[in-house]
């Protein structure tokens, strides 16, 4: 088991996916913890990616398709937002 603790934003750190059935203990802020399933943080890791490249004008796979000076070469995330909750 994998713990993991909520930054004061509202983030735990996850640069990758974890194993589907791997059991993840979340302390968040409040104090409360909850165990997760890989398969849940991993979702909530996509939607994270999904939000980014919007926001920066990535495509689906994550490439700029503007002019190379416009965004820097690190397009990926390390932050995921979790919530008390999140496993129901």
């Amino acid at each position: 088991m994998i713990t993991f603790a909520q930054d004061t934003d509202g983030f735990i750190r996850m640069d990758r996916h974890l194993p589907e059935s791997l059991s993840v203990n979340v302390t968040f802020t409040d104090g409360s913890s909850e165990v997760l399933t890989g398969a849940v943080l991993n979702k909530a890791y996509d939607d994270a990616v999904a939000v980014f490249r919007e926001k920066n004008g990535l495509d689906a796979k994550g490439f700029s398709r503007r002019p190379k000076k416009a965004f820097s070469a690190a397009n990926k995330i390390d932050f995921v937002p979790v919530r008390p909750g999140m496993g129901s």
